[in-house]
């Protein structure tokens, strides 16, 4: 017969072993999934469900074993699956995660179960990406490094095995160098008056191409002098998705450098079609969103014209920056006109502009004189 105490039963059984028991919170008798050597290990386990109990973390004891075995054999790819419905993403975002676990993770590691996942194997894969595009190595060990973090609070896995230090970042290859005033005004000349706007909105106000082209009438405000930045176009799987811009920072109002504001007027007049919801630069169609192709063809003949063929558009939003910044503007200011959330997106396009620290070395002597007088 089984001895009674103050919780659960232990018997021994015919075999030498022992069977613990007891009466759960829900009046039902729960046996431990396996039988056990000595009594104290069975004393061990019923304090263990006694004190589970008391802190109401309590769970059957079979049922904890399905979820444990559910856990050993999870693979990788299931639950990416998962991690990937439940993250409220940007389309772009969700995108970008969707290529790099379609075509650089799960080919290799998807099959693996969470819990068998070493760093030893992390390592191995991360060593096979292509050494040549290091941004890619980089978000691709990141989002995994994300994806096995969230198993770790999750509790399917202890540790995470992502451990090569450095891996999750890159430094940026090529070093941007912004456009002149000369080369912007040689730009804008060379190409089709219609996307002059497009040039100087972008290097002037910093626009992303995004947000240039989902532009409506209902967004300038001439008498105020400010762009009203609400929405952002993406394309991804082949589809044109407009959605907020890619960040809450980045809904905000840019105010129009006064020499631009004729320049917009006269471009406003020109569309006499489609009220307040016409596009500022639409495509040939004249309601269609502009695709990057387009314009890039007339972009890259212009810049050759400028003496620029390294100048990428988005380098275009890295000058109004660099602009932005030879006035004084603090960190905050370039943070709120660009639309960043960090400072340390606002930080990549701040450069020091030619003849800047001469201009801050004869500051410090002014102030210096002053002193002496």
């Amino acid at each position: 017969m089984p001895k009674r105490r103050a919780f659960g039963q232990i018997a021994k059984l015919p075999s030498g072993r022992f069977r613990a028991r007891y009466f759960g919170p829900d009046t039902v008798l729960h046996s431990a999934p396996t039988t056990f050597e000595s009594k104290i290990d069975a004393e061990m386990w019923l304090a263990g469900e006694h004190r589970l109990i008391a802190r109401d973390e309590w769970v059957a004891p079979r049922l904890r074993v399905t979820r444990e075995q559910a856990a050993q054999t999870t693979t990788l790819a299931e639950y990416s699956e998962r991690w990937m419905e439940q993250r409220d993403l940007k389309p772009r975002t969700s995108g970008h995660y969707r290529s790099l676990l379609d075509r650089h993770i799960l080919p290799q590691l998807g099959s693996v179960p969470l819990t068998r996942l070493t760093s030893e194997m992390v390592r191995e894969w991360y060593m096979q990406l292509d050494k040549a595009r290091p941004t890619l190595r980089a978000h691709a060990y990141g989002l995994l490094r994300t994806i096995l973090g969230t198993a770790v609070t999750d509790e399917k896995i202890s540790s995470n095995p992502c451990h090569i230090r450095g891996a999750g970042s890159t430094e940026r290859t090529k070093k941007i160098r912004p456009a002149t005033l000369a080369e912007l005004e040689a730009i804008t000349q060379a190409i089709p008056e219609k996307y002059r706007p497009m040039v100087l909105l972008s290097s002037w106000c910093a626009l992303r191409f995004g947000e240039l082209i989902e532009l409506r009438k209902k967004d300038i405000d001439l008498e105020a002098g400010v762009i009203h930045v609400r929405r952002g176009v993406v394309r991804t799987g082949g589809q044109v998705i407009v959605g907020t811009p890619k960040s809450a920072a980045g809904s905000r109002d840019v105010a129009i450098p006064p020499h631009l504001v004729p320049m917009l007027s006269e471009h406003l007049e020109r569309l006499t079609t489609g009220g307040r919801e016409t596009l500022l630069f639409p495509a040939a169609d004249g309601h269609s969103h502009l695709a990057p192709s387009t314009l890039y063809r007339i972009f890259y003949r212009a810049r050759e014209t400028a003496g620029r063929p390294d100048l990428r558009w988005h380098d275009l939003r890295h000058t109004g920056a660099v602009l932005a910044a030879q006035t004084g503007a603090t960190l905050a200011e370039l943070m709120a006109r660009l639309g960043h959330s960090t400072p340390q997106a606002a930080l990549r396009y701040q450069h020091a502009a030619q003849g800047r620290d001469a201009q801050i070395a004869q500051a410090l002597s002014r102030i210096a004189e002053a002193e002496s007088h």
